[in-house]
């Protein structure tokens, strides 16, 4: 299979490191133009640099936006009118006690992991309807359905993303606009990387143990038995935003190494 989509332009939000960098880098070497986005110019002027070394024929810009806010939106927004594509990939998550867990935090992981990806999949899908031609993503999570306990406030946000992207799958029946949720098991992005050295750090072992206790002790079920790289989930999203991928839409893309244990 040859992914070609030259002639295409791409916005991957939440894409100066981790799994958001792996697929703006897959997009690019598949030939899409891509607009990364981050908080800092700083970081957005970092990923551009990175991700022109990696793939040097790209034709790659940023916007630096807390997407996180409405504001932010609208930056991006007004930087950037249209898309073809729309990874909705910015996100945070952080262990904590369900009771240790107040408001403004349910609220912030809210705005941030939800309210941006409907914000820019309400502006971005009217374009790609009316040229009936487009491709939503929403970076869900295994965790959408497979809510931790250490985490309930986040896993909240996964499966309200994936609602989300189920939803307006069906708004847009009829067109060719596909829109689908991609759903990550634990992947050894910049984020996860930093707690596991933490980790690592306080309990004097090396990352390699740190890292194979936490799949064997937090996702046992996990068949893969091994974190993914953000490569990997990356190569679930440049197929799923390909031409190859049309008949695929309103689903729940699973590169979560097998955590959740059923087959359907």
């Amino acid at each position: 299979m040859q992914i070609d989509l030259h002639g295409r332009s791409a916005i991957i939000s939440g894409s100066t490191a981790g799994i958001g960098l792996a697929i703006a880098t897959g997009l690019a070497r598949a030939g899409a133009s891509v607009t990364l986005t981050g908080r800092t110019q700083a970081r957005v002027d970092d990923a551009i640099a990175q991700l022109k070394r990696d793939v040097p024929d790209s034709r790659v810009q940023g916007v630096a936006a807390d997407l996180g806010t409405r504001e932010g939106c609208d930056t991006l927004i007004q930087t950037v009118p249209d898309t073809d594509i729309l990874i909705n990939n910015v996100g945070i998550f952080a262990p904590q006690d369900f009771f240790e867990t107040d408001d403004d935090t349910w609220e912030q992981f809210f705005q941030v992991n939800v309210m941006s990806a409907v914000r820019l999949s309400r502006h971005y899908a009217r374009g790609m309807k009316e040229r009936d031609w487009g491709r939503i993503q929403f970076l869900s999570s295994e965790s959408a359905l497979n809510i931790p306990s250490e985490m309930v406030h986040y896993g909240m946000t996964k499966s309200a993303v994936q609602s989300v992207s189920r939803g307006l799958a069906k708004v847009l029946s009829g067109t060719q606009v596909t829109v689908n949720a991609i759903l990550p098991g634990p992947t050894r992005s910049e984020g996860v990387l930093e707690m596991l050295k933490k980790n690592a750090e306080e309990q004097g072992r090396t990352l390699e143990e740190v890292e194979a206790d936490f799949v064997q002790q937090t996702r046992p079920t996990s068949i893969l038995q091994r974190m993914a790289s953000p490569e990997e989930v990356a190569n679930m999203s440049v197929y799923a935003a390909s031409e190859q991928a049309s008949a695929t839409t309103g689903a729940a893309l699973r590169v979560e190494g097998g955590i959740v244990d059923t087959m359907a």
